[in-house]
């Protein structure tokens, strides 16, 4: 599959409103996703992070506005979809992983060599003759995903593809998931509301809230600069106003003991075992007020009592809203 042009577009909405029973579920002014990159569509439950996917897709239709899709061929038919919940018709793996490629005139030795290749990449080549219905919630999704896969479309949709792994198995195969999306797709859209997943796995990141859009951007640069406190709150940052006035985010696991740079005090309300590891819960003290934080203890320190007050740094804060 040929590279996508510098700053290619994939996908574009332009005044893009959808509404259902009269409840506004998306609101999109302008929001450009770039050809040849993984971008994650993340916040909480109720986003409207779905409702995307399946507009991308032509599942549902915008009530105002117009989405362009750039996939290679020109049609919505070049977009593979995995849904979170997959399904299958009757038959083996092999079959329902085939059943697309039909559909796309996709037949003969290249779609055997497209199953084959999907399927060992995600962990399923053993599992290609049994039963579909009789595989476990994690080998689905496996299998859903390696359906898409197979597709080879210029645009492949993901909702949350990780969601049917037990904490053991979501934790291996997320360390293999972008290195199979880029070998077998050009464009990626990926939905999660998990953070671990969305740092790892995208090259960019669109924070959904409510129907809007927060932020988006490369990565880096939203989890470096991200634009209100709410933002900031979604990607995981405590949020603080320092003595001058200024919004910090800080990072989560940044609190250590002892002054530095950015500095605070702490009231230690109680310490729990996570572990091996003892962490200190508390209240992070300002002039403008007070927010809950954590702090790890180094080995060997004595446990304070509730109550206690600590100074303790921030390391790796970022401003919010600069």
């Amino acid at each position: 599959m040929s590279g996508p042009a510098p700053g290619a577009v994939a996908i574009a909405f332009d005044g893009v409103r959808f509404t259902r029973e009269r409840r506004t579920i998306l609101d999109l002014p302008r929001l450009d996703l770039p050809a040849g990159a993984i971008t994650v569509l993340f916040g909480p439950n109720g986003a409207g992070k779905t409702t995307i996917l399946r507009l991308i897709s032509g599942l549902e239709s915008p009530d105002a506005g117009v989405i362009r899709v750039a996939a290679s061929s020109g049609a919505r038919s070049d977009v593979a979809y995995a849904f979170q919940e997959p399904v299958f018709l009757r038959g083996s793996v092999r079959a329902n992983l085939a059943l697309g490629l039909t559909l796309r005139h996709v037949s003969g030795d290249e779609a055997a060599a497209r199953i084959q290749a999907a399927a060992r990449d995600c962990g399923i080549g053993h599992l290609l003759d049994r039963e579909a219905h009789t595989l476990s919630a994690g080998e689905a999704q496996r299998a859903n995903l390696a359906r898409a896969l197979a597709l080879r479309a210029s645009i492949t949709l993901l909702d949350e593809p990780l969601a049917a792994f037990d904490r053991v198995g979501r934790g291996a195969f997320l360390e293999e998931l972008a290195t199979l999306l880029r070998r077998h797709s050009g464009t990626v859209v990926l939905v999660t509301h998990d953070r671990e997943e969305a740092f790892r796995l995208g090259d960019r990141i669109v924070v959904l809230a409510a129907g809007r859009v927060l932020a988006h951007g490369p990565l880096q640069e939203v989890l470096r600069r991200p634009p209100d406190r709410a933002t900031a709150e979604l990607l995981g940052y405590t949020v603080v106003i320092d003595d001058a006035g200024r919004l910090l985010g800080v990072p989560p696991g940044a609190l250590r003991l002892g002054a530095d740079a950015v500095t605070f005090r702490f009231v230690v309300e109680k310490v729990v075992e996570v572990g091996l590891e003892e962490r200190v819960r508390g209240r992070i003290v300002t002039r403008s007020g007070e927010v809950t934080g954590e702090l790890s203890l180094p080995a060997g320190m004595p446990v304070p009592e509730a109550g206690a007050t600590l100074d303790v740094s921030a390391v790796g804060c970022v401003f919010i809203g600069a």
